[in-house]
């Protein structure tokens, strides 16, 4: 949460077509990540269409600070939980960032991603610039369906 709080419009490499973000304000763990067109799309309108103060530094702003806080970014997740409709509120009513950081690792792990390439991702960095496989593994706990299909493509 907090790479999102401290976002800088100068690290935000938006288009049309691509995008990209570079993170990494929690430890140092500097990175950049690819955006896919289901993030990139709302991003790019926010940023040139209106929704932001242009004065601030920071991608997201409110209009209390000059960018919107953790504890903002809490308070607006809480307030979007309160709005649900009670079909998004079975979505969404007990999930948290931390739950969608896992929810990512996980799919990323099925979509064939390596513990490394997580890692990256997720900024799961140790002190001297490598994967911390230990942690991401926590996040990424194979299930027995994905277990079951790497068993049929064994010969023997």
């Amino acid at each position: 949460m907090s790479d999102v709080s401290w976002l800088k419009a100068a690290h935000a490499h938006i288009g049309p077509k691509v995008g990209w973000v570079h993170v990494g304000h929690k430890g140092n763990k500097e990175r950049d990540l690819d955006l896919v067109n289901a993030a990139r799309r709302p991003l790019h309108a926010y940023l040139h269409h209106g929704g932001r103060d242009p004065n601030s530094p920071f991608v997201f702003t409110s209009q209390r600070n000059a960018r919107l806080t953790e504890a903002g970014n809490a308070h607006w997740w809480r307030r979007l939980r309160v709005t649900a409709t009670k079909d998004e509120w079975e979505l969404v009513g007990d999930v948290t960032f931390h739950d969608l950081r896992h929810d990512f690792g996980h799919r990323a792990r099925e979509a064939g991603w390596s513990l490394e390439e997580v890692a990256y991702y997720l900024g799961h960095i140790t002190r001297r610039g490598l994967p911390a496989i230990a942690t991401t593994a926590r996040y990424t706990q194979v299930s027995r369906e994905q277990v079951k299909d790497k068993l049929a493509l064994l010969k023997g």
